[in-house]
C-alpha cells in the first residue's frame, strides 16, 4: 500500500516524485518506457529552463530522475491499464500487478501531432521543432516554417517574427482557423508570407534541416523552399485515452483539473501536459508536480477513508 502512485516519468511526474519524497509519503513511480523523460528525451537542446541554458534534453531527463531516485522514490517498469476507485483507496491496474494506493498523480503528458512527411523523424531537433517557445532563439535573423493555421501556429509565426529574418506559415487550406485577431497581427508584419492551399512533402536536409518540398493541393504544383528550421503546430494529443471515463475531460481529452491538479476523483490529480492549462512548458511540468503534491498532502490529512471532495469541473478558469 502506497502514499502515493504517479503514473508517468517525465519532468510532472518526476517533480512529484521529488516532492513527494521530501513530504515522506512513500512513493511509486509507473513508466512504461525504458527510461524516465518523457518529451524531454527527444529534445536536442534545452535553453530556457532556469540554471541549465543549453542542456542536452536527454541529459536533463536523466539529471531529473537520478534526484528523485537519490530522495528513495521507487520505480518500476509497467504501463498502467487502469485506475480504480475504493472505498478506502485506489486501485491501479497495471500490465505485471495491481497496486493499491491512497492517491495518485496521473503525469502521463501529451504528444505532439505529427505530419508523417519524409525526414520528419530523421531531422526531429536538428532544425524541427514542435515548439517555438522553446525553440525559437535558436533560429535568431534565420528563415524558418511554421506548419498550420490554427491559434498555435499562428502564435507561433508572430513570435518567430520578432526576431527571424524570414518566416513562411504554410497552411493546406485558403483560410485560417485562428482568432481574427491573430490574424491581423500576423498579416500586418513584413516579413511573414503565408503560403496557402499547401502540404509539407518532405523535410529537406542531410544533418540539419535545409528546405521543405511543398505541394499546392489545387494546382498539384510543388516547389522547394529554402529554410532553417521548421515548426510543426498541427495539435497535440493528450495521452489520457485510459483514464477517460474515470475522471473528467474536456473535448480535447486534456484531464479536467485546476492549478492544485485535483481531478472529478477524490484523490486522483494530474500534472503536466495531460491536464487543461494554458502553458504547457518543462518548468510549468515540474510545477505541477509540486502543486499535485501539495494537493496530495491536504487530501491525505483532511480526507477519510471513503469521504469525497467538492468535483472539479472544466468550467476553471486557466
Amino acid at each position: 500500500m502506497y502514499d502515493l502512485v504517479i503514473i508517468g516519468s517525465g519532468p510532472a511526474g518526476l517533480g512529484a516524485a521529488v516532492y513527494g519524497k521530501r513530504a515522506g509519503l512513500k512513493t511509486l513511480v509507473l513508466e512504461k518506457n525504458p527510461m524516465s523523460g518523457g518529451q524531454v528525451l527527444n529534445t536536442y537542446e534545452v535553453d530556457n529552463y532556469l540554471g541549465l541554458p543549453g542542456i542536452n534534453g536527454f541529459d536533463m531527463g536523466m539529471q531529473f530522475r537520478d534526484h528523485a531516485e537519490k530522495l528513495g522514490a521507487e520505480f518500476k517498469e509497467a504501463e498502467v491499464l487502469g485506475l480504480e476507485k475504493r472505498p478506502d483507496r485506489l486501485l491501479v491496474r497495471t500490465s505485471a500487478e495491481e497496486i493499491e494506493t491512497a492517491t495518485a498523480i496521473i503525469a502521463t503528458g501529451a504528444a505532439h501531432r505529427k505530419l508523417g512527411a519524409p525526414g520528419e523523424e530523421r531531422l526531429a531537433g536538428k532544425g524541427i521543432s514542435y515548439c517555438a517557445t522553446c525553440d525559437g532563439a535558436f533560429f535568431k535573423k534565420k528563415v524558418t516554417a511554421v506548419v498550420g493555421g490554427g491559434d498555435v501556429a499562428v502564435e507561433d509565426a508572430v513570435f518567430l517574427a520578432r526576431f527571424c529574418r524570414k518566416v513562411y506559415l504554410i497552411h493546406r487550406r485558403d483560410e485560417l482557423r485562428a482568432a481574427k485577431i491573430l490574424q491581423d497581427q500576423l498579416f500586418s508584419l513584413p516579413n511573414v508570407e503565408v503560403i496557402w492551399n499547401s502540404t509539407v512533402e518532405e523535410i529537406c536536409g542531410e544533418q540539419q534541416v535545409e528546405g521543405l518540398s511543398l505541394k499546392n493541393k489545387l494546382t498539384g504544383e510543388r516547389r522547394s523552399l529554402e529554410t532553417d528550421g521548421v515548426f510543426i503546430a498541427v495539435g497535440i494529443t493528450p495521452n489520457s485515452e485510459i483514464f477517460r471515463g474515470t475522471v473528467e475531460t474536456d473535448a480535447g481529452g486534456y484531464i479536467c483539473a485546476g492549478e492544485d491538479c485535483r481531478t472529478s476523483l477524490p484523490g486522483v490529480f494530474a500534472a503536466g501536459d495531460v491536464r487543461t492549462k494554458k502553458l504547457r512548458q518543462i518548468v510549468t511540468a515540474v510545477a505541477d508536480g509540486a502543486n499535485a503534491v501539495t494537493s496530495v498532502q491536504e487530501y491525505i490529512i483532511t480526507v477519510q477513508p471513503g469521504g469525497s471532495e467538492r468535483p472539479k469541473s472544466c468550467s476553471h478558469e486557466f
